[in-house]
């Protein structure tokens, strides 16, 4: 703890935000080391569909479902409050989920919001328990189909098409070198 408690809230609150940015992205690149750095080794996880340890969650969501062809996650605002020797969290989110259902593949949105007790062990706040709220979803229907580009436009090749799994950009973090990207 430093001297000044404004401080402290302002780098709390940076680090639960990079948390639960961090989670969203692992989560969307089925990136295991990226998931597994947002919870404690205990923390527990209620989503409605699926409760459960860290540990089940974990082998939920790494790696996914593979009818779970495309996901994204939006994160809007975080509201924290102290609670304690805690951090309680609220995290708007709206997820983008392209499924493929076998005779088709679908698009689905939906909107709701992170509730996450955030507990500081060793100097690092991570996800303790986390439930999901659900305020809305929207079946959109068919998927559009990406080998026609976007307005009609073909895409210069298949690079420009995001996958859950195995897309451009694990190639353009793995660069790390600007010159180095195409």
């Amino acid at each position: 703890m430093s001297e000044d408690p404004d401080l402290d809230v302002l780098l709390a609150h940076h680090r639960v935000r990079a948390r639960v940015v961090g989670l969203a992205r692992g989560e969307d690149r089925r990136d295991g080391e990226s998931v597994r750095a947002a919870f404690w080794p205990d923390a527990t996880v209620d989503f409605g569909i699926f409760a459960g340890s860290f540990d089940e969650y974990f082998a939920w969501v790494v790696p996914g479902s593979p009818a779970v062809l495309v996901t994204q996650h939006l994160l809007g605002q975080t509201h924290i409050e102290p609670a304690g020797d805690a951090l309680l969290a609220e995290t708007h989110v709206v997820a983008y989920h392209r499924v493929d259902m076998g005779t088709e593949e679908r698009d689905t949105v939906l909107g709701g919001r992170y509730l996450d007790r955030f507990e500081q062990r060793d100097g690092q706040w991570r996800i303790a328990e986390r439930t999901m709220l659900y305020d809305w979803f929207r079946d959109d229907g068919v998927s559009v189909d990406w080998s026609q580009g976007v307005m009609g436009t073909p895409f210069s090749d298949d690079r420009f098409t995001g996958k859950a799994a195995g897309d451009h950009s694990e190639a353009f973090f793995a660069a790390g070198d600007l010159a180095t990207r195409k």
